[in-house]
Protein backbone atom coordinates (compact mmCIF):
# COMPACT_ATOMS: atom_id res chain seq x y z
CA UNK A 1 0.00 0.00 0.00
CA UNK A 2 1.57 3.01 -1.21
CA UNK A 3 0.56 6.32 1.00
CA UNK A 4 1.70 10.03 0.44
CA UNK A 5 1.77 12.39 3.83
CA UNK A 6 1.98 16.04 2.80
CA UNK A 7 4.41 18.04 5.04
CA UNK A 8 6.20 15.13 5.42
CA UNK A 9 9.15 17.62 6.93
CA UNK A 10 6.95 18.92 9.56
CA UNK A 11 6.85 17.51 13.29
CA UNK A 12 3.73 15.97 12.72
CA UNK A 13 3.96 14.73 9.08
CA UNK A 14 7.75 13.03 10.45
CA UNK A 15 6.58 11.73 12.97
CA UNK A 16 3.69 9.93 11.10
CA UNK A 17 5.67 9.04 8.66
CA UNK A 18 8.61 7.47 10.28
CA UNK A 19 6.41 5.38 12.76
CA UNK A 20 4.35 4.28 9.61
CA UNK A 21 7.58 3.18 8.26
CA UNK A 22 8.30 1.06 11.05
CA UNK A 23 4.97 -0.04 11.28
CA UNK A 24 5.72 -3.43 9.73
CA UNK A 25 1.99 -2.94 7.72
CA UNK A 26 3.58 -3.17 4.13
CA UNK A 27 3.06 0.22 3.64
CA UNK A 28 5.61 2.49 1.21
CA UNK A 29 5.41 5.90 2.41
CA UNK A 30 5.98 8.70 -0.03
CA UNK A 31 6.40 12.74 1.27
CA UNK A 32 5.86 15.88 -0.36
CA UNK A 33 7.48 19.22 1.42
CA UNK A 34 8.40 22.93 0.08
CA UNK A 35 10.29 23.39 2.88
CA UNK A 36 9.29 26.94 3.40
CA UNK A 37 9.05 26.03 7.43
CA UNK A 38 12.15 26.99 8.83
CA UNK A 39 14.07 23.89 10.20
CA UNK A 40 12.15 21.24 8.06
CA UNK A 41 14.91 20.23 6.35
CA UNK A 42 16.46 18.82 9.46
CA UNK A 43 13.99 16.03 8.98
CA UNK A 44 14.54 15.17 5.26
CA UNK A 45 17.96 12.95 5.94
CA UNK A 46 16.88 11.00 8.50
CA UNK A 47 13.56 10.45 6.40
CA UNK A 48 15.30 9.27 3.99
CA UNK A 49 18.01 7.01 5.55
CA UNK A 50 14.44 5.03 6.62
CA UNK A 51 13.25 4.71 3.66
CA UNK A 52 10.81 7.45 3.02
CA UNK A 53 10.51 8.56 -0.73
CA UNK A 54 10.30 12.68 -0.25
CA UNK A 55 9.78 14.94 -3.16
CA UNK A 56 10.56 18.67 -2.82
CA UNK A 57 7.03 19.88 -3.94
CA UNK A 58 4.22 22.60 -3.12
CA UNK A 59 0.73 20.89 -2.59
CA UNK A 60 -0.95 23.68 -4.30
CA UNK A 61 1.16 23.29 -7.91
CA UNK A 62 -0.31 20.62 -9.95
CA UNK A 63 2.71 20.13 -11.40
CA UNK A 64 4.34 19.43 -8.45
CA UNK A 65 1.61 16.69 -7.80
CA UNK A 66 2.25 15.25 -10.97
CA UNK A 67 5.62 14.51 -10.17
CA UNK A 68 3.91 11.51 -7.84
CA UNK A 69 2.82 7.96 -8.56
CA UNK A 70 -0.18 6.59 -8.19
CA UNK A 71 -1.08 6.07 -4.39
CA UNK A 72 -3.71 4.91 -2.24
CA UNK A 73 -4.08 6.92 0.39
CA UNK A 74 -3.15 10.67 1.12
CA UNK A 75 -2.79 11.92 4.92
CA UNK A 76 -2.70 15.36 4.80
CA UNK A 77 -0.68 16.90 7.11
CA UNK A 78 0.75 20.41 5.27
CA UNK A 79 -0.98 23.91 6.99
CA UNK A 80 0.29 27.24 8.00
CA UNK A 81 -0.76 25.81 12.05
CA UNK A 82 -0.96 29.58 13.72
CA UNK A 83 -4.30 30.52 14.74
CA UNK A 84 -3.48 34.40 14.12
CA UNK A 85 -2.29 33.41 10.59
CA UNK A 86 -3.78 35.81 8.25
CA UNK A 87 -4.67 38.84 10.80
CA UNK A 88 -1.70 41.06 10.33
CA UNK A 89 1.19 38.97 11.80
CA UNK A 90 3.35 37.89 9.07
CA UNK A 91 1.28 35.83 6.37
CA UNK A 92 -1.35 37.89 4.47
CA UNK A 93 -5.19 36.30 4.43
CA UNK A 94 -4.88 35.23 0.85
CA UNK A 95 -1.97 32.91 1.34
CA UNK A 96 -3.24 31.30 4.62
CA UNK A 97 -6.38 30.42 2.53
CA UNK A 98 -4.07 29.34 -0.43
CA UNK A 99 -1.80 26.87 1.98
CA UNK A 100 -5.18 25.75 3.98
CA UNK A 101 -8.17 25.76 1.63
CA UNK A 102 -6.94 25.88 -1.76
CA UNK A 103 -4.00 23.21 -1.02
CA UNK A 104 -6.34 20.52 0.39
CA UNK A 105 -8.74 21.19 -3.01
CA UNK A 106 -5.50 20.41 -5.01
CA UNK A 107 -4.75 17.19 -2.96
CA UNK A 108 -9.01 16.52 -2.92
CA UNK A 109 -8.57 16.99 -6.84
CA UNK A 110 -5.41 14.34 -6.69
CA UNK A 111 -7.32 11.95 -4.68
CA UNK A 112 -10.08 11.99 -7.22
CA UNK A 113 -7.48 11.43 -9.92
CA UNK A 114 -6.07 8.13 -8.23
CA UNK A 115 -9.00 7.21 -6.44
CA UNK A 116 -7.00 7.52 -3.44
CA UNK A 117 -8.16 7.53 0.29
CA UNK A 118 -7.95 11.08 2.13
CA UNK A 119 -7.47 11.83 6.02
CA UNK A 120 -7.19 15.04 6.72
CA UNK A 121 -5.42 16.36 10.03
CA UNK A 122 -7.75 19.06 11.49
CA UNK A 123 -7.80 20.93 14.66
CA UNK A 124 -9.80 21.87 17.79
CA UNK A 125 -9.47 25.69 16.43
CA UNK A 126 -12.91 24.35 13.56
CA UNK A 127 -15.21 24.97 17.15
CA UNK A 128 -16.55 28.36 18.11
CA UNK A 129 -15.08 31.02 19.71
CA UNK A 130 -18.01 33.05 21.12
CA UNK A 131 -19.23 30.56 23.11
CA UNK A 132 -16.12 29.07 24.53
CA UNK A 133 -14.60 32.94 24.89
CA UNK A 134 -17.85 33.70 27.02
CA UNK A 135 -17.35 30.31 29.06
CA UNK A 136 -17.68 31.17 32.93
CA UNK A 137 -14.59 29.93 34.25
CA UNK A 138 -12.76 29.98 37.97
CA UNK A 139 -9.28 29.53 38.54
CA UNK A 140 -8.07 26.76 41.21
CA UNK A 141 -4.51 25.86 41.32
CA UNK A 142 -3.08 28.08 38.72
CA UNK A 143 -5.80 26.67 36.18
CA UNK A 144 -9.01 27.28 34.50
CA UNK A 145 -11.76 25.19 34.30
CA UNK A 146 -15.33 25.76 33.59
CA UNK A 147 -17.68 26.32 36.75
CA UNK A 148 -20.85 25.65 34.48
CA UNK A 149 -21.28 23.56 30.82
CA UNK A 150 -25.30 24.08 30.83
CA UNK A 151 -26.46 24.89 27.73
CA UNK A 152 -24.44 24.62 25.85
CA UNK A 153 -24.63 21.62 23.11
CA UNK A 154 -21.29 19.29 22.89
CA UNK A 155 -19.32 20.86 26.36
CA UNK A 156 -18.96 18.75 29.15
CA UNK A 157 -16.55 18.26 32.13
CA UNK A 158 -14.54 15.66 29.11
CA UNK A 159 -14.36 18.66 27.48
CA UNK A 160 -15.37 19.45 23.63
CA UNK A 161 -17.23 17.17 21.78
CA UNK A 162 -18.76 16.54 18.16
CA UNK A 163 -21.38 18.56 18.92
CA UNK A 164 -20.14 21.79 19.72
CA UNK A 165 -21.16 24.30 17.36
CA UNK A 166 -18.65 25.20 14.28
CA UNK A 167 -20.21 28.40 13.06
CA UNK A 168 -18.03 31.43 12.53
CA UNK A 169 -16.14 33.17 14.23
CA UNK A 170 -13.64 30.39 14.64
CA UNK A 171 -10.58 32.63 13.26
CA UNK A 172 -9.20 32.35 9.45
CA UNK A 173 -7.01 29.82 10.50
CA UNK A 174 -10.26 27.84 12.26
CA UNK A 175 -12.57 28.62 8.92
CA UNK A 176 -9.95 27.60 6.48
CA UNK A 177 -9.84 23.84 8.20
CA UNK A 178 -13.59 23.69 8.37
CA UNK A 179 -13.73 24.63 4.97
CA UNK A 180 -11.57 21.63 4.05
CA UNK A 181 -13.11 19.06 6.44
CA UNK A 182 -16.33 20.16 4.52
CA UNK A 183 -15.16 19.95 1.33
CA UNK A 184 -12.89 16.49 2.06
CA UNK A 185 -16.21 15.03 2.74
CA UNK A 186 -18.15 16.32 -0.30
CA UNK A 187 -15.40 15.01 -3.02
CA UNK A 188 -15.51 11.54 -1.11
CA UNK A 189 -19.32 11.54 -1.28
CA UNK A 190 -19.19 12.42 -5.22
CA UNK A 191 -16.33 10.63 -6.48
CA UNK A 192 -16.32 7.18 -4.15
CA UNK A 193 -13.42 7.56 -2.08
CA UNK A 194 -13.01 7.42 1.39
CA UNK A 195 -12.27 10.03 3.63
CA UNK A 196 -11.74 10.89 7.46
CA UNK A 197 -11.55 13.95 9.89
CA UNK A 198 -9.56 13.39 12.53
CA UNK A 199 -9.93 16.73 14.99
CA UNK A 200 -6.21 16.92 17.10
CA UNK A 201 -6.05 19.31 20.47
CA UNK A 202 -2.52 20.37 20.82
CA UNK A 203 0.03 17.79 19.30
CA UNK A 204 3.33 17.87 21.11
CA UNK A 205 6.87 15.80 21.40
CA UNK A 206 10.33 15.33 20.38
CA UNK A 207 11.01 16.59 16.92
CA UNK A 208 9.34 20.31 17.35
CA UNK A 209 11.29 23.80 16.42
CA UNK A 210 10.04 25.73 19.30
CA UNK A 211 7.98 27.88 17.02
CA UNK A 212 4.75 29.39 19.02
CA UNK A 213 2.39 28.68 15.66
CA UNK A 214 3.55 24.29 16.97
CA UNK A 215 1.25 24.63 20.07
CA UNK A 216 2.77 26.29 23.30
CA UNK A 217 4.04 23.17 25.41
CA UNK A 218 6.87 23.10 22.94
CA UNK A 219 7.40 26.61 22.55
CA UNK A 220 7.13 27.51 26.39
CA UNK A 221 10.11 24.38 27.43
CA UNK A 222 12.63 25.49 24.79
CA UNK A 223 12.19 28.96 25.21
CA UNK A 224 12.40 28.59 29.41
CA UNK A 225 15.33 26.56 28.70
CA UNK A 226 17.12 28.76 26.69
CA UNK A 227 16.34 31.80 28.62
CA UNK A 228 14.09 32.98 25.92
CA UNK A 229 11.80 35.89 26.91
CA UNK A 230 8.12 34.24 27.96
CA UNK A 231 5.01 36.41 28.88
CA UNK A 232 1.62 35.62 30.50
CA UNK A 233 -0.38 37.16 27.62
CA UNK A 234 -4.22 38.17 28.35
CA UNK A 235 -7.05 36.94 30.85
CA UNK A 236 -5.40 37.30 34.18
CA UNK A 237 -2.24 37.80 33.21
CA UNK A 238 -1.43 34.99 35.30
CA UNK A 239 -1.02 32.21 32.83
CA UNK A 240 -4.14 30.37 33.75
CA UNK A 241 -5.34 29.26 30.47
CA UNK A 242 -5.38 25.78 29.81
CA UNK A 243 -4.86 23.43 26.57
CA UNK A 244 -4.68 19.51 26.01
CA UNK A 245 -2.03 17.62 25.12
CA UNK A 246 -1.66 15.09 22.68
CA UNK A 247 1.64 13.08 21.19
CA UNK A 248 1.07 12.56 17.42
CA UNK A 249 2.06 8.74 17.70
CA UNK A 250 -1.07 8.07 20.01
CA UNK A 251 -2.24 8.33 16.71
CA UNK A 252 -1.25 5.35 14.90
CA UNK A 253 -3.37 2.71 15.89
CA UNK A 254 -6.62 4.38 14.56
CA UNK A 255 -4.56 5.70 11.53
CA UNK A 256 -3.59 2.26 10.87
CA UNK A 257 -6.94 1.53 11.46
CA UNK A 258 -7.98 3.79 8.62
CA UNK A 259 -5.84 3.28 6.39
CA UNK A 260 -6.56 -0.90 6.23
CA UNK A 261 -10.46 0.06 5.93
CA UNK A 262 -11.83 -1.30 8.80
CA UNK A 263 -15.26 0.33 9.88
CA UNK A 264 -15.82 2.18 13.20
CA UNK A 265 -18.05 1.04 15.55
CA UNK A 266 -21.50 4.14 15.28
CA UNK A 267 -21.67 6.26 18.58
CA UNK A 268 -25.15 6.03 18.25
CA UNK A 269 -25.34 9.65 18.51
CA UNK A 270 -26.48 10.36 14.55
CA UNK A 271 -23.47 12.20 13.75
CA UNK A 272 -20.80 11.79 10.82
CA UNK A 273 -19.07 8.77 11.56
CA UNK A 274 -15.91 10.31 9.25
CA UNK A 275 -15.42 13.00 12.37
CA UNK A 276 -13.92 12.75 15.64
CA UNK A 277 -12.16 14.46 18.10
CA UNK A 278 -8.55 13.01 19.23
CA UNK A 279 -6.95 14.95 22.19
CA UNK A 280 -5.09 14.63 25.36
CA UNK A 281 -8.45 15.26 27.04
CA UNK A 282 -8.94 15.91 30.63
CA UNK A 283 -5.97 13.70 32.03
CA UNK A 284 -3.70 14.84 29.82
CA UNK A 285 -4.42 19.30 30.57
CA UNK A 286 -2.49 21.83 31.59
CA UNK A 287 -2.12 25.71 32.38
CA UNK A 288 0.74 27.74 31.19
CA UNK A 289 1.63 28.76 34.89
CA UNK A 290 1.41 25.22 35.13
CA UNK A 291 3.66 24.09 32.86
CA UNK A 292 5.98 26.91 34.20
CA UNK A 293 6.25 25.23 37.77
CA UNK A 294 6.97 22.17 35.39
CA UNK A 295 9.89 24.06 33.60
CA UNK A 296 11.01 25.75 37.10
CA UNK A 297 11.79 22.05 38.65
CA UNK A 298 12.80 20.67 35.34
CA UNK A 299 15.84 23.59 34.87
CA UNK A 300 15.31 26.31 37.90
CA UNK A 301 13.66 29.62 38.33
CA UNK A 302 13.04 32.55 36.05
CA UNK A 303 11.15 35.39 35.78
CA UNK A 304 7.87 35.30 33.15
CA UNK A 305 6.37 38.29 32.60
CA UNK A 306 2.89 39.58 32.28
CA UNK A 307 0.64 41.44 30.18
CA UNK A 308 -3.35 40.72 30.88
CA UNK A 309 -4.16 42.71 27.41
CA UNK A 310 -6.25 40.25 25.25
CA UNK A 311 -4.58 38.58 22.53
CA UNK A 312 -7.14 38.01 19.38
CA UNK A 313 -8.60 34.32 19.56
CA UNK A 314 -7.26 33.18 22.85
CA UNK A 315 -9.58 31.18 24.68
CA UNK A 316 -9.39 30.07 28.14
CA UNK A 317 -9.78 26.46 28.17
CA UNK A 318 -9.59 24.04 25.01
CA UNK A 319 -10.10 20.50 26.30
CA UNK A 320 -11.46 17.93 23.19
CA UNK A 321 -13.71 15.35 24.18
CA UNK A 322 -12.58 12.25 22.70
CA UNK A 323 -15.13 9.61 24.17
CA UNK A 324 -16.62 9.60 20.64
CA UNK A 325 -13.36 8.16 19.21
CA UNK A 326 -13.04 5.77 22.39
CA UNK A 327 -16.33 3.95 20.62
CA UNK A 328 -15.68 4.23 17.35
CA UNK A 329 -12.43 3.36 17.39
CA UNK A 330 -11.28 1.81 21.16
CA UNK A 331 -8.72 4.66 20.99
CA UNK A 332 -7.40 5.95 24.18
CA UNK A 333 -4.68 8.30 25.58
CA UNK A 334 -1.39 6.25 26.20
CA UNK A 335 1.22 9.18 25.77
CA UNK A 336 1.09 10.85 29.87
CA UNK A 337 1.46 14.85 29.64
CA UNK A 338 4.72 14.30 31.89
CA UNK A 339 6.12 11.83 29.58
CA UNK A 340 5.63 13.86 26.21
CA UNK A 341 6.78 17.03 28.09
CA UNK A 342 9.87 14.86 29.63
CA UNK A 343 10.31 13.88 25.90
CA UNK A 344 10.71 17.64 24.33
CA UNK A 345 12.52 18.75 27.60
CA UNK A 346 15.40 15.80 26.33
CA UNK A 347 15.05 16.46 22.51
Amino acid sequence: MKILITGVCGFVGSTLARSLEKAGQGFEIWGLDNFLREGSRLNLQPLLAQGVKVLEGDIRRPADLAKIPKVDWVIDCAAEPSVLAGTGTGMESFDLLDHNLIGTIQMLEFCKRHGAGFILMSTSRVYSIPPLASLPVQSAKGAYWPTSFLPIIGLTEHGIAEQFPTTPPTSLYGTSKRCSELLALEYADAFGFPAWINRCGVLAGQGQFGKADQGIFSFWIRSWRKQKPLQYIGFDGKGSQVRDCLHPLDLMPVLIAQLKGVKPKDPGDGLDLRICNFGGGAANHCSLRQLSDWCEKKFGPREVGSDPRPRPFDLPWIVLDSRRAEKAWGWQVTRSLCGILDEIAAS
